[in-house]
């Protein structure tokens, strides 16, 4: 007896592969305000790649010191603690959109006053350091709002993906950034890099502005210690969000090598390798985020996230065993892609399981995981080297690294067991919400 109907078509193998594989761009189609952010931010990134290089690199110029360029990074941290869960707080007490824009114009102006020390007769140490700090404050001011942008511009299925999307924007610009950031130092000098970075502003104003407003939901919480408790009690009472925040941190505190990066460079090539270094990873974020179709398939999160920041270690340990630069930027690589895949993971773990009136409050607490970590890492690196010496610094951290994702499993098995279900995703908030173009 033959069917009536249209027949239901089943994809072929080839089909299924090739949505496991790509990346799914359903989202930038879809939603106009998540088109401006991704935009926007991806132009901003991209500059910021600039300043990214030049800034170790004229710490080591003018010091000739790795563990100096530790301590620039260090120099971060202090800011990053101080205005971590107040940016978490008025993230979910103000217009998102509004937070995110104007802290980008001081970010603006802070990278202005790099190419000014730059342009200036004798370069001082003191403005790097002072501008580290300043942007770091900024960034976790900025974080957590942008970070709790995403669940109101996608729909909640579409949260991987749209984290991918993401991922690839700023991870091309990590890519193309530093080569073209080491070649310009080389050939031009300092002045024209730390410039790049602050026309790339340009971009992500003007999208923010076009973009609709982001108010918190319910009308807000106050800003407010109670406000700031709320966000804590509720991170700590779960134990697949602890082990994010532990596997991340462990990771990048005992596996971070940027800070050496200079001084490796120095005897591969100078600062046109640089560039390559800094690349390195971006540029297996950007392979992970290209080939990243098979994350929506991902329920066992814990298990992943743990994986992930396992390979990132291994990755690590290979770059310090390398002897060639091919080698040593294959290790980087590698690390790279294990420490995006770790990333967008985490990312969609979070925005699954946290409610949007805590959105903003637990962004906070994640910044300080995974932004805390390579300012932490970067001194560790520096301080090893000092004392040990270089290939030391790198091999040990690598192989701490993986210790410790092993350790953090053991601690919370929970995490290591979490698989996510319909039952995480939490209930959409009252109010207005960015509908599909």
């Amino acid at each position: 007896m033959s069917a009536v109907g249209p027949q239901l078509q089943l994809p072929g193998p080839w089909t299924r592969l090739r949505q496991l594989a790509w990346m799914d761009l359903s989202p930038l189609r879809r939603y106009r305000d998540f088109r401006l952010l991704f935009v926007g931010q991806s132009v901003s990134g991209a500059g910021s790649t600039f300043t990214f290089v030049a800034l170790p690199y004229q710490t080591y110029h003018l010091t000739h010191s790795s563990l100096m360029v530790g301590l620039l990074s260090l120099a971060e941290l202090g800011p990053l603690l101080l205005v971590a869960f107040l940016g978490g707080a008025l993230a979910d007490a103000l217009d998102r959109r509004r937070v995110v824009l104007w802290t980008e114009v001081g970010l603006a102006l802070v990278t202005v006053g790099l190419v000014v020390n730059a342009l200036a007769p004798g370069p001082r140490l003191w403005p790097l350091f002072l501008a580290a700090a300043l942007d770091s404050g900024l960034s976790g001011l900025q974080t957590p709002s942008l970070d709790a942008l995403l669940p109101r511009l996608v729909e909640p299925r579409e949260l991987a993906a749209a984290g991918a999307i993401q991922s690839a924007g700023g991870t091309l610009g990590q890519v193309l950034g530093p080569p073209l950031a080491g070649v310009l130092l080389a050939a031009f000098g300092l002045a024209p890099s730390y410039g790049v970075d602050a026309a790339s502003f340009l971009g992500s104003l003007l999208a923010l502005s076009l973009m609709r407003a982001a108010p918190p939901p319910g009308g807000g919480a106050a800003v407010s210690l109670r406000a700031i408790g709320e966000g804590l009690r509720y991170a700590f009472s779960r134990q697949e969000l602890l082990g994010t925040y532990m596997v991340d941190l462990g990771a990048m505190v005992f596996g971070m090598p940027e800070a050496l990066f200079p001084q490796v460079a120095e005897g591969l090539g100078g600062a046109s390798v640089l560039g390559v270094l800094y690349a390195a990873p971006a540029f297996g974020a950007l392979l992970l985020s290209l080939t990243s179709g098979w994350m929506s398939s991902v329920r066992r999160y814990g298990r992943a996230v743990a994986l992930a920041a396992a390979v990132w270690g291994l990755g690590v340990l290979g770059f310090g065993l390398a002897r060639s630069l091919p080698l040593a930027v294959l290790a980087l690589v590698l690390a790279g892609f294990a420490d995006e895949a770790s990333a967008v993971l985490r990312t969609a773990m979070w925005n699954l399981t946290i409610p949007d009136s805590l959105r903003g409050r637990l962004a906070g607490i994640e910044m300080l995981s995974y932004a805390s970590g390579p300012a932490l890492g970067n001194a560790e690196a520096g301080l090893v080297e000092a004392l040990a010496g270089l290939r030391t610094s790198i091999i040990s951290g690598g192989a701490l690294c993986v210790v410790s994702c092993v350790g953090v499993c053991l601690l919370l098995p929970r995490f290591w067991r979490y698989r996510a279900g319909p039952r995480d995703v939490p209930t959409p908030p009252a109010g207005p919400q960015q509908t599909p173009d």
